[in-house]
């Protein structure tokens, strides 16, 4: 018969962003123990709050399967000597799978005699596994960060504080840090009491009536559910960001949304500002109107009842008054501060001890957006409206406002710019320039905006390069591959025509006049390697078959806008209806490519040809030739898989009737000359033999 098992982990208010991690965590280890250990189970469920982690198994087998399999040994030659006699190898076979050597038998196996037994044993109860397997799960957790308390060794993310540990209605007996398991658990800290467990069953409903809702998913949507109902009542938009959503979730155990009110006169400051206040500090949801201004209200949720719930707004809009004077006070402190100022601060702040300070990182801003304003040929008032960007972009970072909220960089030197009276144009790029500054984000909306990114991005991405700082698998400190990723996005949401390889040429020219580390040539390597993630990433994100993301990027990803196209296109051509017939053309065109590896050379004398099928061959590629690379390089991929399908019926006409591979030396050479010439047509917009059908 079956039961459920219950496992409660009490502890001391753990920090909201371990608690679903910690969650997951225990709900997969629970699992990954309970199939090695072969004890059968149903669904298993999670719970969390802020003091506690469970997870409750359904349908728990009483006892573990029996085991009763073949297992495979040394073979005959390793097991046994010459006289019959077995080696240590088959003794030590026989002493871990817990069976005499006289139990063995032979089987071959791909004309080889191994040595076999049978592994026996029964299931063991469950409930005596349980105990030390329940403290292994336990222990074997980890976290972003750990405590030690007390005299013991154990490292966890918090203090624990009880343990519920029931299998059915008997408790799984253990013991962790002096804390022995039971049946008690704990209410809301201030509005429950401890309270018995009965039975696993019962652990969601006991809770409940003791003011905790164990359910994340049900907090969640019971403080969706107020803020939307609050909303409707009053007429507001609340804006619910999602990461603080998941946060305050994890901050309360019993949710009861309520508003407070703030003081109009703050709503003199930048909106970004105030909102960045209530988010960031105090946890609070900032209220909108319709136009998406910000109201002078604040939305929050209590950790409790609605007892009282007028007195706790006052709290916290008193709290949140002394925060946004603190706000107002910065604001006007830092409009008296004059921008050349400002960037003479720059000087004395360190960027890298190898690339220097802040100010020599703008001063490469600057020269790298000039290459960039004449390499996209920009006109005059871009061109001044990026270098005077360029030239002040960072200056906000010495504010005390930025100071404060490091995240409001840009968004200050905006605000502060347009104060100042600088041209629109450059207030704006200001902020833009650190676009886009997370996934998801949108990409510069100016193309002033976007050079001045473009520049920052490249800069430090080459100079973290050029001194051998390059991201590994689990360590990126300086947000290299959001930097790149930026940089792809911004090029294709511009449609700018700018060669990945131009713009590392032009970061790679500024940083050499300072003098690099390392060769540029192997930074220049690095990055085409690097940056081919991203640009898969990309492909990816926009449902690209991974064949037809090989297939492309075989043949170059320089031009990241035609990579686009020609991945749309070859999907396009691979899709539904047309795919048969498609591969019949990539059919011809990889017999094409793959001769065409053996050729010396792509010079074609149409003189050699002996049969008339290599002359028609020859026009019908000649005559598609120029129009092919105008219409890779315009970004019209379709049309040219369209002129490459017209050559299917004389390439498979060719190779009915031509032998390519003649005895005669020059007509053979010429043939394959022809063959590549082709290939290299081909290869403009993919690598077909990647395709996958």
């Amino acid at each position: 018969m079956a039961k459920d098992l219950l496992l409660e982990i009490g502890l001391e208010e753990v920090p909201a962003r371990f608690v679903r991690g910690a969650m997951n965590q225990l709900k997969e280890k629970t699992a990954k123990w309970l199939e090695t250990s072969r004890i059968g189970h149903g669904e298993i469920e999670a719970y969390a709050t802020p003091r506690r982690i469970a997870i409750l198994v359904r349908g728990v087998e009483e006892k573990q399967a029996d085991v009763n399999e073949e297992v495979k040994g040394p073979s005959r030659k390793i097991a046994q000597n010459e006289q019959g006699e077995w080696s240590k190898a088959a003794l030590g076979f026989a002493r871990s799978q817990g069976v005499e050597p006289s139990d063995f038998f032979f089987k071959e196996v791909g004309g080889v005699e191994y040595v076999y037994a049978n592994k026996s044993s029964l299931g063991t109860v469950t409930a005596d596994v349980l105990p030390e397997g329940l403290t292994s799960l336990i222990t074997s957790m980890s976290f972003p960060k750990n405590m030690r308390w007390g005299s013991y060794d154990l490292r966890f993310v918090r203090p624990i504080k009880w343990l519920v540990a029931l299998f059915g209605e008997e408790v799984v007996p253990f013991e962790i840090t002096a804390v022995r398991s039971g049946r008690t658990s704990r209410g809301h800290r201030f509005l429950g009491t401890e309270t018995e467990i009965p039975s696993p069953a019962e652990y969601v409903s006991l809770l409940k009536a003791q003011h905790v809702i164990a359910d994340a998913a049900e907090r969640e949507s019971l403080i969706v559910g107020q803020i939307n109902a609050l909303a409707a009542e009053k007429g507001w938009h609340i804006a619910v960001k999602e990461d603080l959503l998941e946060e305050v979730v994890f901050l309360v155990e019993y949710p009861s949304v309520l508003f407070g009110t703030f003081d109009e006169s703050f709503l003199n400051i930048p909106q970004e500002v105030l909102i960045t206040s209530m988010r960031e500090h105090q946890r609070y949801f900032p209220v909108l109107d319709g136009n998406g201004k910000l109201l002078p209200f604040f939305v929050t949720v209590r950790n409790g009842d609605r007892t009282s719930i007028e007195n706790v707004a006052k709290g916290n809009e008193k709290v949140l008054r002394a925060r946004l004077s603190d706000a107002k006070f910065f604001y006007a402190e830092d409009q008296k501060l004059a921008i050349g100022d400002a960037l003479a601060k720059l000087e004395n702040i360190v960027y890298h001890e190898e690339l220097g300070t802040v100010a020599d990182k703008v001063r490469r801003i600057v020269a790298t957006a000039g290459k960039l304003t004449e390499a996209l040929g920009l006109d005059a008032q871009a061109s001044e409206d990026a270098a005077r960007t360029a030239a002040i972009c960072k200056f906000d970072l010495v504010t005390q406002m930025v100071y404060e909220f490091p995240e409001l960089q840009g968004i200050m030197g905006e605000d502060y710019a347009r104060k100042a009276g600088e041209r629109e144009a450059v207030a704006q790029a200001i902020n833009e320039h650190y676009q886009p500054r997370f996934a998801g984000d949108r990409a510069p909306a100016s193309v002033v905006g976007a050079v001045v990114s473009l520049a920052d991005k490249i800069d430090t991405i080459v100079g973290c390069f050029s001194i051998g700082i390059l991201p590994t698998g689990s360590q990126d400190p300086y947000a290299l591959r959001r930097q790149a990723a930026g940089i792809v996005q911004i090029v294709l949401a511009h449609g700018l025509k700018l060669p990945l390889g131009t713009l590392f040429d032009l970061s790679l020219d500024v940083h050499g006049a300072r003098g690099m580390k390392r060769n540029a040539d192997d930074v220049r390597k690095d990055l085409y390697e690097f940056f081919s993630l991203r640009v898969k990433n990309v492909l990816t994100e926009q449902s690209v078959r991974y064949d037809v993301v090989d297939a492309v990027m075989a043949v170059g990803y320089n031009d990241l806008r035609q990579t686009v196209d020609r991945a749309a296109a070859v999907t396009a051509a691979a899709a539904g209806d047309r795919r048969e017939e498609f591969k019949t053309v990539v059919d011809a065109l990889n017999r094409v490519c793959n001769l065409a590896a053996k050729a010396e050379s792509n010079d074609v004398n149409p003189a050699l040809f002996a049969e008339s099928v290599e002359g028609e061959l020859y026009g019908a590629w000649t005559s598609v030739r120029d129009d092919l690379t105008s219409l890779v390089r315009e970004g019209d991929a379709a049309a040219a898989i369209a002129k490459l399908a017209g050559l299917k019926a004389p390439i498979n006409a060719y190779f009915d009737a031509v032998m390519v591979m003649a005895d005669d030396e020059a007509v053979r050479k010429n043939r394959l000359a022809t063959l590549a010439s082709i290939a290299g047509g081909v290869t403009q917009v993919a690598d077909f033999s990647k395709l996958v059908w």
